[in-house]
């Protein structure tokens, strides 16, 4: 393990280099891994275990469209593909990759199933940092830990199919056997992590929930939304108000702060627009510093899991939920990115 500075803090860093897939496999090589649920993460974490010569089964619900991805993809049922109960029964390591809703219904069945010296492995902090309203308590004596690559499932695979790999957090919350930490970090290499740095299952969640909320995708979508609005309203085509507002970023921009880093980027563009983007940053940082602190208590303090788990309880959620996607794809904004996407090169026939 690599002590490396950022930003003048040291942290515990795995590398690929130090830690490299031959370890990883010979370190798990007798272990059976269940992956538990084919929806999000699933897929790509599977696909890259098996990929990379690991012992993996999927558990799934039989009849449903996971499972029938899964068929798509290749597992078997009966020989790499199994109910959820069943693939409990065979696996000596569980990857409990349902949604947190799907996490807490399965818990009892998981729970009786699990037996002293199994690992317990999650993607997300939520289950078992918000314990009191999910109700996930292992029991002592199995190993709890987590890997959580700092991307979707989609692009975990995309990657990984590259060469390249995505970054991921982990976490060891209970050691039973004394060889949590290494078991948790080769299964993190053998999903395709790019570089692994340490945090806490706590640590995780709140950084992941207020992420999600905020840059990542319910603030950019704000930020999206405004600076549409107010192009539109001066006379702007959706055209122009898109282009200058998505297409530009998404296509252009980010690529090159992705590789590059922002003060690349400003050092980099014209001197117009560095003089506009120097002189308004900071603004924008003040503007929205006392939501993201709201935010951040909001899901310190429990109020942002209870939201969720109240809503994605609800017999009617998926309904709901169509609504609300509804109303953003079809919002001009959206239903101009669908046009203007058309228009790629690559999406022309």
């Amino acid at each position: 393990m690599a002590k490396i500075h950022f930003g003048g803090v040291e942290e515990n860093v795995v590398t690929r280099e130090e830690f490299p897939l031959s370890k990883a496999q010979s370190i798990m090589k007798d272990e059976t891994i269940a992956v538990l649920g084919y929806g999000v993460q699933g897929p790509g974490q599977a696909l890259n275990l098996r990929d990379n010569g690991f012992n993996v089964i999927v558990g799934q619900r039989k009849n449903s469209r996971s499972w029938d991805k899964a068929v798509a993809d290749g597992w078997k049922p009966g020989e790499t593909l199994f109910s959820l109960e069943e693939a409990l029964e065979r696996a000596t390591v569980i990857q409990y990759l349902l949604s947190d809703a799907g996490q807490i219904a399965l818990w009892p069945t998981v729970k009786e199933r699990l037996s002293a010296g199994m690992l317990l492995y999650f993607s997300h902090g939520f289950g078992i940092t918000f314990k009191e309203q999910t109700g996930i308590v292992p029991p002592p004596d199995v190993d709890v830990a987590l890997i959580a690559p700092k991307g979707s499932g989609t692009s975990l695979r995309r990657m990984f199919l590259e060469g390249r790999g995505l970054n991921s957090s982990y976490a060891v919350f209970q050691d039973a056997t004394g060889l949590a930490r290494e078991r948790i970090v080769a299964l993190g290499i053998g999903v395709g992590s790019g570089y692994l740095f340490e945090t806490t299952f706590k640590k995780e969640v709140y950084s992941d929930l207020t992420g999600e909320r905020g840059s990542l995708m319910g603030a950019i979508q704000g930020l999206f939304a405004a600076q549409y609005q107010v192009l539109r309203d001066n006379g702007h085509s959706p055209s122009e108000a898109f282009n200058e507002t998505v297409e530009e970023l998404t296509q252009s921009l980010m690529p090159l702060v992705a590789e590059n880093g922002m003060d690349w980027m400003y050092a980099n563009c014209s001197t117009t627009a560095q003089r506009g983007a120097l002189d308004w940053w900071k603004r924008f940082r003040d503007a929205t510093l006392p939501v993201f602190r709201e935010l951040y208590q909001s899901v310190e303090s429990g109020i942002e899991s209870k939201r969720a788990i109240d809503a994605n309880s609800q017999s009617d959620y998926r309904e709901k939920l169509e609504e609300e996607l509804k109303e953003l794809r079809e919002s001009e904004m959206w239903e101009t990115g669908a046009e203007v996407r058309k228009l790629r090169p690559e999406n022309q026939k």
